[in-house]
């Protein structure tokens, strides 16, 4: 018996030592801490509302930077729509986009819209912030 109280001891110990060990790591690494969600009410003019805390401040400076397609020029005539305004064959546009990218695009092609302008449709941001949420988590 008191071999098995030790032992869970050890444990709770090494459990413990190891949660401590990875936040630490988590807070030297940029991006990776913890942030607390926006309000759905207060998204920040220029937001893309993709993310549960707008990343506009993160985006790389776009001054000298060229914009990057990816093969969806045609989405450009979309913008300045608001994202809850569009309509189904738009949707559809966007969805075709989305679905033929690789995963580890999903995040890029989000950023690259924002930058020209372009709002995501609402019934798309969903699945697309599940793809950039899984992406992260790997």
């Amino acid at each position: 018996m008191g071999y098995m109280v030790c032992g869970l001891l050890v444990l709770g110990l090494f459990a413990a030592v190891m949660t401590l060990l990875e936040d630490r790591k988590r807070k030297r690494r940029p991006g990776t801490e913890r942030r607390a969600a926006a309000p759905a009410s207060g998204v920040a003019a220029g937001c893309c509302g993709q993310h549960a805390v707008c990343e506009r401040n993160l985006l790389p400076a776009t001054a000298g930077e060229s914009l990057e397609y990816y093969d969806d020029e045609e989405l450009d005539a979309w913008r300045g729509m608001p994202s809850d305004a569009y309509p189904e064959q738009a949707e559809e546009a966007f969805r075709e986009v989305l679905y033929t990218l690789r995963e580890n695009e999903v995040a890029a092609w989000l950023r690259s819209l924002q930058r020209r302008g372009v709002h995501l449709p609402d019934a798309l941001k969903d699945e697309a912030f599940l793809i950039v949420g899984e992406q992260r988590v790997q």
